[in-house]
């Protein structure tokens, strides 16, 4: 089994973000649920993808669960995410309604100078779930499993087109490059084919324009039960029950794994009061039974870290993430 020595890392960043969720739970659990009128989301991306997903997930349970009235929804995509954060902070009086998602990307994105903002030009409201990454081919790829992947690519490298719905150095392309790095592989020679939303992705995918795809475990789901894709393997420490049959990279040999935290922003300068009430929303989400059969079909992971200790995780992840950048040659 080849050991992937970035793979401690990012797994330490997740279980101390599980502790936080676990004391944030507790205290919520005793609180009042309250009721917001409504909340606006925005999504940095286009339809279909792992943003889309979470974002309107998300507002399909606080409306069954009756903590929200009414959500809507806007897809904004361009510059890798970057058009809606700056449209969030040019227009921050207009949209104290509005909570944009997002996640690793925006850490990774804004090292990486795809955008000039960072997380801290944002309010940070609350990091609500993690979801696996997934190593996806269509129906008539000749591949099964990651294995026969890793044999054609020690072969030739460049011959295997390997897509993500972000920037070259961005999440999906690292997330390619560890598991390749972890398999005894010089990273540097993947071929990354970058789309700028998860779903152009899934379509260039499914046209054969690409071989492979790196995206979230979440996002595959559907497809593999419509026979529409193959899910080679998960980053997943063990067998995701929402696709049972789906191995590990670890199953394959290959140690390595990761984890995507997603999460939501509000505008800058954001009463502290409506922050606290879009927290306490968020919260009382995770008691209910409505989150818990959204959460259940994507395959998430319960990762909740609000106000403060979201920015503090932020703050740990942008140092660990840059780390593992230089260290791969993305930075």
């Amino acid at each position: 089994m080849t050991n992937n020595r970035y793979g401690f890392t990012f797994k330490a960043a997740v279980i101390a973000a599980s502790a936080v969720f676990a004391l944030n739970l507790s205290v919520n659990a005793v609180a009042t649920e309250p009721t917001l009128d409504s909340i606006h989301f925005l999504i940095p991306g286009g339809a279909g993808g792992g943003w889309d997903g979470t974002a309107r997930g998300t507002g399909e349970a606080l409306t069954k669960a009756g903590i929200v009235k009414t959500t809507s929804f806007e897809n904004m995509s361009g510059g890798g995410g970057g058009k809606a954060i700056g449209y969030l902070i040019e227009n921050a009086k207009s949209n104290a309604g509005t909570l944009m998602v997002n996640s690793t990307p925006i850490v990774i994105r804004s090292l990486t100078k795809v955008f000039p903002q960072n997380f801290r030009d944002l309010t940070m409201v609350a990091g609500t779930i993690g979801d696996y990454a997934a190593f996806i081919v269509n129906r008539n790829s000749p591949y099964t499993t990651f294995n026969e992947l890793l044999e054609d690519f020690k072969k030739n490298p460049r011959k295997i087109a390997i897509g993500g719905g972000s920037v070259p150095g961005g999440m999906d392309h690292l997330v390619a490059a560890m598991a390749f790095e972890a398999a005894g592989e010089d990273p540097t020679q993947v071929k990354y084919i970058a789309y700028d939303a998860g779903g152009k992705a899934m379509a260039a995918l499914l046209s054969g324009e690409i071989a492979v795809l790196s995206t979230g475990l979440s996002e595959a789901i559907a497809l593999a039960e419509a026979g529409e894709i193959r899910i080679l393997a998960s980053t997943a420490s063990e067998r995701v029950p929402a696709v049972p049959d789906v191995q590990t990279l670890k199953e394959q040999g290959v140690n390595a794994e990761f984890v995507n935290w997603r999460g939501f922003f509000a505008a800058p300068n954001l009463p502290e009061a409506q922050r606290q009430q879009y927290i306490q929303a968020l919260g009382a989400m995770y008691k209910t039974p409505e989150w818990e059969a959204v959460r259940a079909r994507n395959g998430w992971v319960n990762i909740y870290n609000a106000g403060d200790d979201f920015t503090a995780f932020l703050e740990q992840q942008e140092k660990v993430i840059g780390d593992l950048m230089r260290k791969l040659g993305f930075l």
